[in-house]
């Protein structure tokens, strides 16, 4: 999904929200999550930031405004707001709040390296929808 818009509200295929991309990674996963970063702070497993393993939900800002899924090594992939498009970002890109497991009961993964990353993956702002800057706020 890398290089496609951040559209608010879009849930894909062509353009996407930051929680519209994770609940749909999720959901090509075979596993349905809730659909905006509010209820996936409030309903998913919270797990410590120092066990965060790859399609784990990175939550950012105090009133859970924005969201990404780690990849691995210390990145996320995220949609990060109007004007930009989806690409990787470092985990602490933005204020962190916490994390949440979509599979709590899944079985982590013996080996990851992460994916490689294509041409233009970083490019653009980190920089995330903070409760005061999210349309509506």
């Amino acid at each position: 999904q890398i290089g496609k818009p951040y559209v608010w509200g879009a849930e894909g295929p062509g353009s996407f929200d930051c929680s519209g991309l994770t609940s749909q990674a999720w959901a090509s996963a075979g596993r349905v999550i809730p659909r905006t970063s509010q209820e996936q702070w409030r309903q998913l497993t919270r797990v410590p930031m120092t066990a965060l393993r790859p399609g784990d939900l990175v939550v950012y800002f105090p009133e859970a405004t924005h969201v990404a899924l780690y990849i691995g090594n210390g990145l996320v992939v995220q949609a990060p707001r109007p004007g930009s498009s989806v690409k990787v970002s470092p985990v602490a890109s933005n204020p962190v709040l916490g994390a949440v497991r979509p599979d709590p009961d899944g079985t982590p993964l013996a080996s990851y390296q992460g994916p490689e990353l294509p041409k233009g993956a970083t490019d653009g702002s980190d920089e995330g929808y903070g409760a005061s800057s999210a349309p509506g706020a």
